[in-house]
C-alpha cells in the first residue's frame, strides 16, 4: 500500500484519538486569509497528485473559498400556491467547486484550470485548492503530460466551459450506459433532454 493511501485514509476518516483541532484552526486562520491565496504547495498531496499536480515552474495552487449552503429564492407574491412558491429547497445548475473554478479563472486570466478539490468547510464557507497551469510557460509546453494545454485556444476558458472534472459532473458526462444517450456530445446538442 502506497503512502498515497495512507494519506487519503487520513482525509476520509480520521483515526480514533486523532486531534481534529489542528483542522479547525488552520480553517480559522484561512478565513482571515484573502479570498485568493496563493500557496507553496498543496494542503492534500495525494488528491493533488491524483488531478494532475506537478512540483514544477508553471503550476500554481490557489486556495479559495466559497459560500455554503441552498440557493435562497426572493418570495413571490402573485396569487400562486404557497407550495410552488419556491423559496428554499432549490438546487443550482452549479456546483459550489465549479463556482470556485470560475472565479479563480477570472482572478488569473492568463492561467488554466485544470482541476480542482476539497480541503474543508466550516458553518458559512467551504475551501478548495485549484491547480492552474500556465500554458506559455517553457517547462509546461516541454512537459510531454500537461504541454496539450498550450496548443491553440482549444482548452481556453477550461471551467467556464465545463471541462474539469466537477463541470463534467454537472454536465452530466460522467453516466453512462442506459438512460445517458441524450448527454453527449452535449445538452444543448439534445434540446436539454439528458439531465
Amino acid at each position: 500500500m502506497g503512502i498515497a493511501k495512507y494519506v487519503r485514509e487520513t482525509w476520509k476518516k480520521p483515526k480514533e484519538g486523532m486531534p481534529m483541532l489542528h483542522r479547525r484552526d488552520r480553517m480559522a486562520s484561512w478565513r482571515k486569509d484573502p479570498v485568493f491565496q496563493r500557496i507553496q504547495r498543496p494542503t492534500r498531496i495525494d488528491a493533488a497528485r491524483r488531478l494532475g499536480y506537478k512540483a514544477k515552474q508553471g503550476v500554481v495552487l490557489v486556495r479559495t473559498r466559497v459560500r455554503r449552503g441552498g440557493l435562497r429564492k426572493g418570495k413571490i407574491h402573485m396569487k400562486r400556491k404557497p407550495s410552488k412558491s419556491g423559496i428554499k429547497k432549490i438546487t443550482m445548475a452549479k456546483s459550489v467547486q465549479r463556482i470556485a473554478e470560475e472565479r479563480v479563472s477570472r482572478r488569473y486570466p492568463n492561467l488554466e484550470v485544470l482541476n480542482s478539490y476539497w480541503v474543508g468547510e466550516d458553518g458559512k464557507n467551504k475551501f478548495y485548492e485549484v491547480i492552474l497551469l500556465d500554458p506559455s510557460h517553457p517547462a509546461i509546453v516541454s512537459d510531454n503530460e500537461l504541454s496539450w494545454v498550450s496548443e491553440g485556444n482549444s482548452h481556453s476558458g477550461r471551467a467556464f466551459r465545463g471541462k474539469t472534472s466537477s463541470g463534467k459532473r454537472g454536465r452530466g458526462l460522467l453516466n453512462k450506459g442506459k438512460g445517458a444517450e441524450k448527454l453527449r456530445p452535449s445538452l444543448k446538442a439534445n434540446k436539454n433532454r439528458g439531465k
